[in-house]
């Protein structure tokens, strides 16, 4: 792997060749917006990649909160992933339809929950059929297995924490929306919610961060999260609609080297549905002297 590439993004060739091989797993973690017009579980019926399970991030979700899938306790977590067949000594590949949307999402939670040898497919599903590599139809039956979970509690920031954060500044808080999202100036996706951005809030849009289903390199991350007025030297939380594109973020900070971070697993769909938080519009404040 090159030195200018993401260590946590594996190439098809890699992965083809490690297919079937003991403690190797390969995970479909697609999920798309309505505004996408493609459903991930069929998508995955039709055709996935030899071995893949499926992971519903809808369903493995923790439902109490009313907010849509919310990351799972470490016990349902385990459970759930234990009965796809993972274990947390697995190295395993996690990949969807685009490439870096929702994939990231799952890589996160997995490495949250105590998982070490975690990585994401390189052009995704798309990429993978677009070569003409070899696919599988149907729904896997996995061996269940034991995951053993060892939760970083510090990588997950609930609305209380992000309430504290958002008032006295003690991290930085990038957000992963559009543009027009962030500034206000377009509706929000989901009804009830206020349009804008936390106080103080970076844009860093997730979509920007790869291209034609190719994460960016670690110079140009570096460059784009500088120009977003991100400091790497300080703690970032990162937020997008609803904690699943907020994980593009934390890719690009591990792919950089950054640690000191964390996800607001609420995000938007907790932030701008509530009466009590600030929103501000526009864009973000001049972080420049």
């Amino acid at each position: 792997m090159s030195e200018t590439t993401s260590r946590f993004v594996v190439s098809a060739d890699w992965v083809e060749k490690q297919l079937g091989t003991p403690g190797f797993t390969v995970v479909d973690a697609s999920w798309y917006l309505p505004a996408h017009k493609r459903i991930a579980k069929d998508e995955y019926v039709a055709g996935h990649l030899p071995g893949a399970v499926f992971f519903d991030q809808d369903a493995i979700a923790d439902h109490s909160t009313g907010l849509p899938h919310s990351l799972p306790s470490p016990e349902l977590f385990a459970s759930e992933v234990g009965k796809l067949g993972i274990a947390e000594s697995d190295t395993i590949v996690v990949y969807d339809g685009m490439g870096f949307f929702s994939a990231p999402r799952v890589w996160w939670m997995l490495r949250t929950m105590g998982a070490k040898e975690v990585y994401l497919l390189d052009g995704g599903l798309d990429g993978w059929k677009a070569e003409g590599r070899a696919t599988e139809s149907g729904t896997a039956t996995p061996q269940a297995a034991v995951f053993t979970p060892t939760f970083r509690a510090d990588k997950v920031i609930s609305f209380e924490a992000m309430r504290g954060i958002v008032d006295d500044g003690s991290a930085q808080v990038a957000d992963a929306r559009g543009a027009g999202r962030f500034t206000g100036e377009e509706a929000e996706p989901r009804a009830g919610m206020r349009s804008g951005h936390m106080p103080g809030a970076r844009n860093l849009p997730a979509t920007s961060l790869s291209a034609n289903g190719h994460f960016k390199d670690v110079a140009t991350l570096k460059t784009m999260i500088a120009d977003a007025g991100i400091d790497l030297s300080k703690p970032v939380v990162t937020s997008c609609g609803s904690g699943v594109t907020a994980a593009v973020i934390m890719l690009a900070l591990a792919t950089v080297g950054h640690d000191d971070n964390a996800l607001y697993d609420g995000s938007w769909s907790e932030w701008g549905s509530r009466e009590d938080t600030p929103v501000v519009t526009g864009p973000a404040e001049s972080v420049k002297a």
